[in-house]
């Protein structure tokens, strides 16, 4: 019996001999190209046209995944025009789109944001910012929410 166990755990751990096969192989003999010319362009278009843009999963007023929902209350908890300032893209109604912008981005998770035609993060580097007070400033900074107006109180 631990003859099977320790054969069944070798077999999944491939010995060191095969990774630095592997690992001397050129990285494009194995690397699956998902992101088409035009993909690319919509993806490059729409950051370079957009000062915020997220890809997600479902839309805005409905997320279909609870960080793609987190993201958003963010963005609604720091007073972003979600009609207005606001343009996403729902990977889900798009499979070329969903493997691609992991590709463009070189992140491999969704939510996707870009502000001013920078990568800023997925839901915890967002959930970050916000905690920390640095997304505020990011989005003060480029004009997508406008300051709190501090109300003086009569003396």
């Amino acid at each position: 019996m631990n003859f099977l166990r320790s054969a069944s755990s070798l077999a999944l751990r491939p010995s060191s001999h095969i990774l630095t096969r592997r690992a001397a192989l050129p990285a494009t003999s194995f690397a699956v190209r998902h992101l088409s010319d035009s993909t690319k362009k919509t993806i490059e278009d729409s950051i370079a046209q957009n000062k915020l843009v997220v890809f997600m999963k479902g839309t805005p007023h409905a997320p279909q995944c609870g960080f793609s929902r987190a993201v958003m209350q963010i963005l609604t908890v720091q007073g972003v025009d979600m009609d207005g300032a606001l343009k996403s893209f729902n990977i889900l109604a798009d499979e070329e789109l969903r493997s691609g912008i992991k590709e463009y981005s070189s992140w491999p998770t969704i939510p996707q944001v870009y502000i001013n035609g920078e990568f800023v993060g997925g839901c915890d580097i967002m959930l970050n910012m916000h905690q920390s007070g640095e997304l505020e400033k990011l989005l003060l900074k480029e004009g997508l929410i406008e300051p709190e107006v501090e109300e003086n109180p009569r003396a």
